[in-house]
């Protein structure tokens, strides 16, 4: 792969870092649902934030079918139809492993820009399917989630790349 200028040279993902990452997100995920917030519309979901990341930096690791098992896991969480967030967060790292090539030549602030329509459209999704089974609309404030998690994006980017970043080490003889 070709690099851009400037760009640094990054170590291979550690797969139990991954899996660790997610867990950990899961678990705030819970935690933010049971504590201070309570169910607040607005509060962002960490943990499509976190598969996003790794669908679009480990396409091959992370994909459909650990959002799918995820999105089962806070389904149960929070008692909501079985399927809602399981359906939301397949369309969501789909659509992250369809744009992960295209995404990673941008830098990050623009990055967040165009993962803003993945999380709009899965809190869309998950909104449909929770009106047509019967829920209420949740208010205004649930569309200021996907703003938050876009806006989060670039401090999740450094958070989850920092394992992985080189340390700098200059050498006029060795161009990497």
């Amino acid at each position: 792969m070709i690099m851009r200028p400037g760009q640094q040279l990054l170590l291979p993902a550690n797969t139990v870092f991954i899996w660790f990452s997610l867990l950990v997100t899961l678990a705030l995920n819970m935690l933010m649902n049971m504590g201070l917030f309570g169910r607040a519309a607005w509060v962002p979901d960490l943990l499509a934030l976190t598969l996003v990341f790794w669908c679009v930096h480990q396409p091959l690791r992370i994909g459909v079918g650990t959002a799918f098992f995820f999105g089962l896991a806070m389904d149960v969480h929070q008692g909501s139809l079985l399927g809602q967030h399981a359906l939301a967060y397949t369309v969501m790292a789909f659509g992250a492993v369809a744009m992960h090539r295209r995404l990673l030549w941008f830098p990050v602030l623009q990055q967040s820009l165009q993962v803003l329509p993945l999380f709009a459209v899965a809190h869309l999704l998950g909104m449909v399917v929770r009106l047509l089974g019967g829920g209420s609309f949740p208010g205004w404030p649930y569309f200021l989630s996907p703003l938050i998690e876009a806006m989060l994006w670039p401090f999740v980017t450094v958070m989850l790349l920092a394992p992985q970043r080189r340390a700098p080490d200059p050498d006029d003889n060795r161009p990497l």
